[in-house]
């Protein structure tokens, strides 16, 4: 694994913000049953921002027909609705919930060319919640593959969530497994797929980013 190449700046603030504040532990409090304990969480938040600012090397499981994931998490969600924003039409909706243990980095759900990226800004709701979908803060991305069929996927902020980065851009050229982004803190994916697609998951399984299937294209 590496660490992903927009988090350079927030892992270094983290190791920073640990190091004085172990400093001023050591410095300023007598009690060894105090200071110690607190000095080792501190390590332990470094290494855990560490880890969660990650990008796994995986074997990609996604192609141009099969849908795979765009980060860990847990199913949530799966029914038929209306997308609004660029498919405007009924799709099936499959959401994955990313809490703070998760790998945050995204890659490319199934080959082929963007055909429509946008970023919304909005609220900042825990992401686990249904109408966090729309309200939230979150930028789209629709995949047209070499078939003709889109898939459109949601990179959502949840409650934490301060930053979403999106490296789609109209007209590109994408591999499913390969790296499109990272939302830092606790968030969300929500996938659109046609009607056809054969989900492949159900709700409460839990996914790996590149290596789990969502859903077979027909």
């Amino acid at each position: 694994m590496k660490l992903d190449k927009n988090t350079y700046g927030t892992v270094l603030l983290v190791y920073l913000v640990c190091a004085v504040a172990i400093v001023l532990l050591l410095c300023l409090v007598p009690q060894w049953w105090i200071k110690w304990p607190l000095a080792l969480g501190l390590l332990w938040v470094a290494g855990w921002q560490t880890y969660f600012h990650m990008v796994p090397d995986r074997e990609p499981a996604g192609s141009d027909r099969l849908v795979s994931a765009v980060s860990d998490g847990k199913i949530i969600r799966i029914e038929k609705v209306t997308e609004t924003s660029y498919l405007k039409r009924e799709a099936l909706l499959v959401s994955v919930y990313m809490d703070f243990w998760d790998l945050h980095a995204n890659f490319w759900p199934v080959t082929g060319t963007v055909s429509y990226t946008e970023y919304f800004p909005g609220k900042h709701l825990f992401a686990f919640k249904p109408k966090a979908s729309e309200e939230n803060e979150h930028c789209c991305t629709a995949i047209r593959t070499p078939a003709g069929k889109e898939v459109l996927f949601k990179q959502l902020a949840g409650g934490f969530a301060r930053r979403i980065v999106c490296y789609a851009k109209p007209g590109m050229e994408v591999r499913a497994g390969e790296q499109c982004g990272i939302i830092k803190f606790g968030s969300r994916i929500d996938y659109y797929l046609p009607l056809d697609a054969q989900v492949r998951v159900k709700v409460g399984d839990l996914v790996k980013a590149v290596d789990s299937l969502i859903a077979e294209l027909p």
